[in-house]
């Protein structure tokens, strides 16, 4: 079996996705495909025996859409592509807002005697919207057409068109006694344009989000070639390759430390805010950063088979296989759109053929059926609530991409938070200084953060920052000398002091026993515990951690009260993610994760239904991916907040709740706006056919029509509206 990643142009909505999705599923060979609008790309898996690639590419082709297999350098082209495609978006929306707000204005507040020729002033200034704008639609219109469908484009295509033909028919032929819906044509077409411009904006965070974590790599490597030190591309490196890292520099791939020692910030790919100390022996991964000490490696896995190349990886197929959410409206459109135009047909027919009323009678009576039906509320009933969802939202620093993530947030099942910089704050602290004999707390932080200030671990930066906080005088210090992965030791006023870890206290045999259960009950709570020593005696203890966020557990428990289940996945070990998820009141929780096993975790809570995640590191990007929708905090890195499709900007856990409720409110509006806008066709189109006309012997005009259908249009935008007075 095979696969391959294709690019597909040309894409008008969520159904154009479902036409290419089966043209391809029906190629012979074909196991699966995924195409998702939102990213404008193919999953196909194949055996290549069956079939190929060109056959692939000419399926879609077929059905009237363009695909390119994507490679590394349409990889880099996306960005710009889209880019491209806001600009001429933003663009058309200038021009058809230039043109038919006049129009709208004339036509709305200017009557025919106060300006000669006013009619045909608004006609040529509709012209250039209906057919220069509005001509994706019809370009869509046609597609669809071919495939024996119908969507959203079909329903704007023949609305518009039928507005607009018959406005031309009537100031042409009817004269005075003739009216006419330019504007409303135009309006209607400007209004979808802005829609347009709006998601391919959030679309267009996807490609940003990969070019960020390609960007991300070492670009070089040192390696050691004949005996000499030998800087190369990145490119370049092969496997077993011995490389050289200094202080400060990126690991340039995967692999084993065969020389040196030193600490390194793994949190692009842990999540964890601790550098882990690396020995010989231990492996070091790509694109993490080397604090301090320098050190040699052989590479074991270059290029594509690097931890970061596997996590790019991972969003990239989390993303395709995201099924587009079919709107409603798209379904309804498919049985709704032939079902007018056989009414506007039959309508014709019976008043012309079999009642025998003249021809303008029968077309007017048509035509009414036509606008009546024009798709105004149906076209407006999701992308106004959402537009009012997503502002409300950006006023209280949640940011919502788009109608998809409004669409499902209501329907999660579970949430599942990453633990570093999430649920904690993501920076360690001190948290408890115990001091023993006759001595005090600050003396106990004086030594400590005299031997600290001098080296560059980051517990020491706690230590050292704890004691300018608590205005500490410290201390000079002679012969410092950092010992590798267990502490320091110094010289203070003569006196040897050590500060580290157990081991440390285990080659000193300082006998530390009868504060076991002390140090471990510190353990218990997600602490790092440093034992202070003046030659074999204990002075005291300093315990250093990263701190749960002041509003974790009340967020917590108001997702569970929405009937949320709660996890927790981090890569601490069992003991430690067991006291954190105490603490926020989190019963359930995954431990020792990393990175590729955080969205297999979700994966299989999306057995069970919509799952949230919630991140804030470059580690966490493939789960957010991976996940119905993705939540990151605004303090997190950029590819952490363009792979999320709801960014926290305050950075508070309590938001989450906050955009849920907004979701179902949200949603409650669009199932409002798609009922009225439905019932109004339900009960406008048989008027507008003349179903009224042998008892009441009038029939609906065509300018009665419009003005319903206008406002039918304004009863789903209020309706939209009375979002901003609810509560979140």
């Amino acid at each position: 079996m095979k696969k391959i990643d294709l690019k597909i142009t040309g894409m008008h909505c969520a159904s154009c996705a479902t036409i290419i999705t089966k043209a391809l599923v029906k190629e012979q060979g074909v196991i699966s495909a995924n195409v998702n609008y939102s990213t404008e790309k193919a999953a196909v898996e194949y055996d290549p025996l069956s079939t190929n690639e060109t056959s692939l590419i000419n399926a879609v082709k077929k059905k009237g859409y363009q695909a390119n297999i994507l490679t590394e350098d349409n990889k880099n082209l996306e960005a710009k592509l889209k880019h491209k495609e806001i600009a001429e978006l933003k663009l058309k929306l200038l021009i058809s807002t230039i043109f038919s707000l006049p129009a709208l204005i004339l036509g709305m507040f200017i009557m025919p005697e106060q300006l000669p020729y006013r009619d045909f002033i608004i006609w040529a200034l509709a012209t250039p919207v209906q057919f220069y704008i509005g001509s994706f639609f019809y370009i869509g219109a046609w597609h669809s057409l071919k495939n024996k469908s119908a969507n959203m484009d079909t329903l704007i295509a023949i609305g518009t068109s039928a507005a607009y033909f018959f406005s031309a028919y009537s100031i042409l032929f009817l004269g005075e006694s003739g009216d006419q819906y330019f504007e409303a044509a135009a309006v209607l077409i400007t209004l979808v344009v802005f829609g347009k411009y709006l998601e391919a904006v959030a679309k267009g965070k996807t490609s940003e989000a990969i070019s960020k974590l390609m960007k991300l790599g070492a670009k070089t490597a040192t390696v050691i070639r004949k005996g000499k030190e030998v800087k190369i591309p990145i490119e370049d490196v092969q496997k077993d390759d011995l490389v050289v890292v200094k202080p400060g520099e990126k690991v340039p791939v995967d692999g084993i430390i065969t020389e040196g020692h030193s600490a390194v910030d793994e949190s692009l790919v842990t999540g964890e805010s601790l550098p882990v100390e690396k020995k010989k022996n231990d492996s070091v991964i790509g694109s993490t950063i080397n604090k301090q000490g320098s050190f040699i490696f052989k590479a074991t896995k270059v290029g594509s088979e690097t931890t970061l190349s596997r996590i790019i990886k991972l969003i990239e197929e989390a993303q395709s296989k995201k099924a587009p959410i079919q709107r409603f409206a798209d379904s309804v459109s498919a049985y709704f759109v032939p079902i007018v135009i056989l009414i506007a047909i039959l309508t014709f027919v019976v008043w012309y053929v079999f009642a025998g009323y003249a021809l303008s009678f029968a077309l007017i009576a048509a035509v009414a059926v036509l606008v009546i039906a024009c798709p105004c509320a149906l076209g407006l009933a999701t992308p106004t609530a959402i537009m009012v969802g997503t502002g409300k939202g950006a006023k209280q620093g949640i940011l919502i991409k788009g109608g998809e993530a409004l669409e499902t947030a209501h329907k999660l099942k579970s949430i599942v938070f990453d633990k570093t910089g999430t649920i904690t704050k993501g920076q360690p602290e001190v948290t408890d200084i115990i001091a023993f004999g006759k001595l005090s707390e600050k003396k106990v932080l004086e030594i400590a953060g005299s031997l600290e200030k001098s080296s560059e671990h980051p517990l020491a930066e706690a230590i050292v920052n704890k004691a300018k906080q608590e205005k500490v005088a410290l201390k000079k210090v002679v012969n410092f000398q950092a010992i590798v992965g267990k502490g320091v030791k110094a010289k203070i006023e003569k006196k040897l002091m050590y500060l580290g870890n157990q081991r440390l206290m285990q080659d000193l045999k300082v006998n530390i026993s009868s504060q076991r259960k002390q140090i471990e009950a510190l353990e218990e709570e997600g602490k790092t515990v440093m034992a202070l020593v003046q030659e074999k005696k204990l002075l005291g203890l300093i315990a250093v951690a990263d701190e749960i966020k002041q509003d974790s557990p009340e967020a917590i428990r108001r997702l569970k009260k929405l009937g949320l289940k709660v996890y927790m996945i981090t890569g601490d070990n069992q003991r430690t993610a067991a006291a954190i998820a105490k603490k926020v009141g989190i019963d359930h929780f995954f431990a020792e994760v990393l990175p590729e096993d955080k969205s297999s975790h979700v994966k299989k809570l999306q057995q069970k239904g919509n799952v949230a995640m919630v991140g804030d590191g470059i580690n966490d990007a493939p789960a957010l991916a991976q996940a119905n929708i993705g939540i990151a905090m605004g303090s997190g890195t950029d590819v952490a907040m363009e792979s999320g499709n709801i960014v926290l900007m305050k950075n508070s856990l309590l938001d989450i709740p906050k955009a849920i409720r907004l979701s179902k409110i949200t949603m409650a509006k669009i199932k409002q706006n798609m009922f009225w806008a439905l019932v109004y066709n339900v009960l406008g189109i048989p008027i507008a056919a003349g179903v009224l006309y042998p008892f009441t012997g009038s029939l609906l005009s065509p300018m009665i029509a419009g003005g319903a259908m206008a406002l039918s249009s304004v009863s789903v935008i209020t309706n939209s509206l009375l979002l901003r007075s609810k509560k979140l």
